[in-house]
């Protein structure tokens, strides 16, 4: 799953966006949790909105799903 840090209207998803929404459309947080090696737990919490991940984390989950980030105006 490749998911587009762009939003319609070309208004910029954040990082935390792609994340919650690539884990609330996941079969299952637990299978998740398992494949990334981050805690389960710690992925509910921040499905909840009650925190954030750690930048290692959010880089483990994005290599899971696919995420892709883009700089503007960066070649590709």
């Amino acid at each position: 799953m490749i998911i587009s840090i762009m939003a319609k209207a070309n208004k910029s998803q954040t990082m935390t966006d792609a994340l919650r929404q690539a884990l609330q459309e996941a079969p299952s947080v637990r299978a998740v949790a398992r494949a990334t090696g981050v805690q389960q737990s710690s992925l509910v919490r921040f499905l909840s909105g009650e925190t954030s991940l750690r930048l290692d984390k959010a880089d483990r989950l994005a290599a899971h799903f696919k995420i892709k980030v883009i700089r503007e105006g960066a070649e590709q």
